[in-house]
């Protein structure tokens, strides 16, 4: 149950209890990765469990202003300019109070420069008045060609620029930059001192950190310490079909078919294919995926975090003796795959919570072949993907065939290529049940 955060009056601070909603504040000037930053964080907190939402302020004045004419809206001196902006970004903080005091949201990411101390003792004020936290996050960046290759890869894609040619566009950006420039206050770090953030210099080459004050504020610090934007593939795929699978049973800990063997033999061309440099290969620690990274002829790492979900009773059975001895197990399952719990056994939503080392370092990592297990890979696949707590125990994910997600440097997802590697396996998937229809799946 979520504690309330109240002002004792009109001049004190609110006085928070520990679970009390979190306003998360950028700050920065354009193309600095900002935007990039907000989207990461609100997919990793969703993805966890802690209801989190983006709101964007440049896309309030998108629809307040349908056509972007210059940089001469962004000037200092441009009154009319200032009053919109200022009117865009009250418009997202009455939104902010929606979702966080109305709709159940725990995290709100509030996207925009936030580059004056006025503008950010606004949102202090508004904050303490609603009795929310605030947490900074700052990104100072220096380096020209990061600057550059922002500019290039979002910026010109934005639709301020969609009828615009590309010299024009950065030279108008360009000049975008320099109108905040004149007037960017950094967090600092004796005026700020009473302040929550992290500030992140130079694309992660350097972190200060500030005031941590809860749980949540430590989960933002942790995962911002650990991404980076440095091109690499993960590959994803599951272990070779196992002797179990061909049985249609459920876990255990079964060798590869014959099948799953020569899949094994396929995977090795295929990555020896890919010419990937310095390629990493982590398995679980059980049999299946163990026998189908022996056959690359490549060393590997075994993590325990990555084993199949644990049906508990239920495993080595088949879906229909499942259903026959436990029947109302069964039912209960296809009510709410996400979070029920096999009997001595895990839920989607306890593997997720298991899983977070492994997004972690995923994260850290450059090129990285994880070969693991239906459930395992789906709750993987939803974090890449940005899919909901609702759809992640329904994604396919085939045996045989390997899964290549290249994130895009400053989206907020990946680019996904599927490779069925030409072995016939059998299908463990089982589409969502209808209503008031049996049917569920590992």
């Amino acid at each position: 149950m979520r504690g309330s955060c109240r002002p004792r009056n009109t001049r004190d601070r609110a006085v928070c209890t520990t679970n009390c909603p979190t306003l998360i504040v950028t700050v920065g000037l354009p193309a600095r990765g900002k935007t990039y930053i907000s989207k990461k964080l609100t997919r990793y907190l969703n993805w966890i469990g802690v209801p989190t939402k983006e709101f964007n302020v440049g896309q309030y004045r998108r629809e307040c202003v349908k056509i972007y004419k210059s940089f001469e809206f962004f000037r200092p001196d441009n009154e009319e300019g200032l009053k919109i902006r200022r009117q865009c970004a009250l418009a997202a903080l009455n939104d902010v109070r929606q979702y966080l005091s109305v709709e159940g949201g725990q995290v709100a990411v509030f996207d925009a420069t936030n580059t004056t101390r006025e503008r950010r003792a606004t949102i202090i004020k508004f904050a303490e008045q609603n009795g929310f936290k605030v947490f900074f996050v700052e990104s100072v960046c220096e380096d020209p060609d990061v600057i550059a290759e922002n500019i290039v890869q979002v910026k010109l894609g934005s639709p301020d620029y969609i009828h615009c040619n590309t010299e024009d566009a950065v030279e108008d950006f360009m000049k975008r930059i320099k109108c905040y420039e004149t007037s960017y206050q950094p967090l600092d770090e004796v005026l700020d001192r009473d302040l929550s953030y992290i500030k992140i210099m130079d694309v992660g080459r350097r972190y200060l950190v500030n005031r941590v004050v809860d749980h949540i504020q430590s989960r933002i610090v942790y995962y911002l310490m650990n991404i980076h934007i440095t091109p690499r593939s993960i590959y994803l795929c599951r272990h070779g079909e196992s002797d179990l699978n061909t049985k249609g049973r459920i876990g255990g800990d079964a060798a590869l078919s014959a099948r799953g063997k020569e899949f094994a033999k396929h995977l090795r061309k295929f990555i020896q294919d890919q010419n990937i440099k310095d390629l990493k290969v982590w398995t679980s620690q059980m049999k299946r995926t163990i026998q189908t990274a022996e056959a690359l002829g490549a060393p590997y790492e075994q993590w325990k975090s990555l084993n199949e979900i644990d049906a508990g009773v239920c495993e080595e059975m088949m879906y229909e003796e499942i259903q026959e001895h436990f029947p109302l197990e069964f039912a209960l399952r296809d009510q709410d795959k996400y979070r029920y719990r096999y009997p001595k056994g895990e839920s989607y939503e306890d593997l997720v919570q298991r899983l977070e080392p492994v997004i972690m370092e995923l994260e850290r990592q450059e090129n990285v072949l994880v070969i693991c297990h239906q459930a395992v890979m789906r709750c993987l696949l939803a974090y890449f993907l940005d899919k909901t707590a609702d759809e992640l125990p329904y994604l396919k994910c085939p045996l045989h065939t390997v899964l290549k997600l290249t994130p895009v440097a400053y989206g907020d997802s990946c680019k996904v290529e599927s490779v069925c590697l030409g072995v016939e396996a059998v299908n463990t998937h089982r589409d969502r049940p209808e209503v008031g229809i049996p049917g569920t799946q590992k």
